[in-house]
């Protein structure tokens, strides 16, 4: 069972991953938009879909897989496990963070620039990076 829960949560990963790294970037080209506008509606459609049904469903798929992983393998000693968390933790986070600011737009209440997404788009892959590599040469 280990290698078949190990391939879904590298799969659920990946998905979730595409999710939030695509999704600030449909938020910047949202902002152009004027509200009210056919564009503006369509950008809403997509980014409430993107969430709802491939970033929502992702994280929940990679968290249970994630913890059934560490349990069966006994990885919850380690230290590069529990850094490994904390940075999982903030990756949920940031997802909370774009989950709200979709609601922001849905309601025409967004207020901040195309930059501030722009920027926010790095937080993403910066704490993948962090997670690969304690995944991959759990350094301690």
């Amino acid at each position: 069972m280990y290698l078949w829960i190990k391939a879904l949560h590298i799969i659920a990963v990946i998905s979730w991953m595409a999710a939030l790294l695509y999704l600030p970037r449909l938020l910047v080209y949202h902002c152009s938009a004027s509200k009210g506008s056919i564009q503006s509606e369509t950008f809403k459609i997509m980014e409430r879909r993107l969430l709802k049904a491939i970033a929502l469903p992702a994280m929940i798929v990679t968290w249970l897989a994630g913890l059934w992983l560490v349990y069966e393998t006994g990885a919850w000693r380690s230290g590069w496990m529990h850094a490994k968390f904390v940075l999982v933790l903030a990756l949920s986070a940031a997802h909370g963070m774009q989950a709200k600011w979709v609601r922001e737009f849905a309601a025409d209440e967004n207020q901040r620039s195309d930059r501030f997404y722009r920027l926010a788009n790095e937080i993403p892959t910066l704490l993948m990076i962090g997670i690969v590599v304690l995944a991959v040469v759990k350094p301690f």
